[in-house]
């Protein structure tokens, strides 16, 4: 699940720097989302792990569930300058590239954080 995380962090990194080279800017609540839901809350939810496991695990669980519903709403739903349709040419493929391991990271990482929460509950 570490490295899950990590992978989303640096990702979510390079997505941050496609927005800002392709001049999409994010309205104030979402720029709030982004930092404290997307990329700290995982970070929190390791962090947390490590002494609280349930705690912590749930915690990865949530937010990166909360950000692929975040990520797949305004990159492939909405008709936003957020839609990976409407990138300028040059940030395009960078931007979508990243929308879409974003979007696969955090699948993957609720996913295996609800799997593992399941689990310690069966035990």
């Amino acid at each position: 699940m570490a490295i899950i995380v990590m992978a989303h962090l640096v990702i979510s990194i390079v997505h941050g720097r496609a927005h800002a080279g392709a001049h999409v800017p994010l309205a104030p609540a979402a720029n709030a989302f982004v930092f404290a839901v997307i990329l700290a809350g995982p970070l929190i939810g390791l962090g947390l792990a490590w002494r609280f496991e349930r705690v912590g695990t749930w915690i990865i669980a949530l937010t990166m569930a909360a950000s692929l519903i975040f990520g797949v709403v305004n990159h492939f739903v909405l008709s936003s300058p957020d839609h990976i349709t409407h990138i300028d040419t040059p940030w395009s493929p960078l931007f979508t590239t990243t929308a879409v391991l974003l979007a696969l990271t955090e699948t993957l990482g609720s996913g295996l954080a609800i799997q593992s929460v399941c689990a310690r509950r069966l035990r």
